[in-house]
């Protein structure tokens, strides 16, 4: 990405000079979370470190060494109880099989490797969360969604969410790209527009032609997630190109929408893995599953079948089961050498009725669902 990185690199200037001279702190002991329930990876940290009450949306990377490094995001119990959200700070862990996890205690607050700008009157002052990590003419591309502690129309802060990119030479030390919209590369959606409310869990692609693509969700007003793209000559200046994917028919897993997703390349197609809200008709209550959708140029998808209820690839736990993934989300496949792929996901608690925000009362944790080779059919790890 030469144009990019040489815009990039004249944005930096000298401060990479602190990254390049810091070394990665050790690792720290695997969580304690674990656990043998099916499809469980990695639970929330020590009671003194960032994401003691949850960890979520993992984004990996295997190295050409055969190491592997997972970012995610999370918080303590101590964090804004205002931002009623699972985003907090950001973290990193390290793994030599991508399954045992250890955590990276990285510079900012806690461990955390990338927290909330301390400028109020930026989108990010309040609450950050990666959803794309790569690599590119050796640096790390961290785009991540954000949100100030300004409270938005009906008094919920932490809105609108929008997305942030930041680039880092080791993964740890983190610059952020100044973007035009109080740091932000895109703005929300004017009153009338499907984006309005967030332009959220931006994830970004290079074309053929040397252009770049960023997708990313909202919700609208009429309570549908739905997925938007814009392009870039130079994955710094953005334009809306408007929604491609909403929700799927009535009763489908995904009849409120497509939320957060893992768009990728693979063997000459375009697979979108997203995270598909339903209506199970209990009140504010929705289904939260994982599927699949197939295209030829990332524009125009078509929905795959897998063999869960509805459609799904991986299905949430039964309601009343007590296992630790009853809603599942983020998404994010990873191909191996000899032809299977994986899939990391989150996974969060039944939340009791009637015990204050939902999100507030729920602990998410990571785990990992792996196929032979068919993206329609998955097994969670360990199962």
């Amino acid at each position: 990405m030469p144009g990019a990185d040489r815009i990039a690199s004249s944005l930096l200037g000298g401060l990479f000079a602190l990254a390049l001279s810091a070394s990665v702190a050790p690792a720290q002991s695997p969580t304690p979370s674990q656990s043998a329930q099916p499809g469980l990876l990695f639970g929330p940290g020590p009671a003194d470190s960032w994401d003691s009450e949850r960890v979520s949306c993992p984004r990996v990377l295997r190295n050409s060494d055969g190491t592997w490094r997972m970012w995610y995001y999370g918080r303590d119990p101590e964090f804004d109880r205002e931002i009623s959200l699972p985003t907090g700070r950001i973290g990193l862990a390290q793994s030599s099989d991508g399954l045992d996890w250890q955590r990276v205690r990285g510079p900012a607050s806690m461990g955390a490797v990338f927290e909330p700008h301390p400028d109020a009157t930026r989108f990010d002052s309040a609450h950050v969360g990666i959803s794309d990590i790569q690599r590119h003419d050796g640096l790390y591309w961290m785009w991540y969604l954000g949100g100030s502690g300004e409270a938005a129309p009906g008094g919920r802060r932490g809105f609108p969410m929008l997305p942030g990119a930041a680039i880092s030479r080791d993964g740890v030390y983190w610059t952020r790209l100044e973007g035009p919209y109080n740091g932000a590369m895109l703005p929300a959606g004017a009153p009338d527009e499907f984006d309005t409310r967030m332009v959220s869990w931006p994830q970004m692609l290079q074309l053929d032609d040397g252009t770049w693509r960023l997708y990313y969700h909202t919700l609208t007003s009429d309570g549908e997630y739905v997925v938007g793209v814009a392009e870039s000559p130079d994955a710094l200046r953005w334009t809306k190109r408007g929604p491609i994917m909403g929700p799927g028919p009535r009763g489908r897993f995904d009849d409120l929408g497509v939320a957060t997703r893992h768009v990728i390349r693979y063997q000459g197609r375009w697979l979108m893995f997203y995270e598909g809200v339903q209506d199970i008709g209990e009140g504010p209550a929705v289904g939260r599953q994982l599927g699949v959708a197939v295209s030829e140029d990332g524009l125009d998808w078509q929905r795959l079948d897998g063999d869960a209820p509805g459609g799904a690839i991986v299905a949430q736990a039964p309601a009343g089961s007590g296992r630790w993934d009853f809603r599942l989300g983020c998404p994010w496949m990873v191909p191996m050498d000899d032809g299977t792929l994986r899939l990391y996901y989150i996974g969060s608690n039944e939340r009791p009725a009637g015990q204050g925000h939902a999100e507030l009362i729920s602990v998410h944790q990571i785990g990992l669902a792996i196929s032979d080779g068919d993206i329609t059919r998955w097994r969670r790890w360990r199962e």
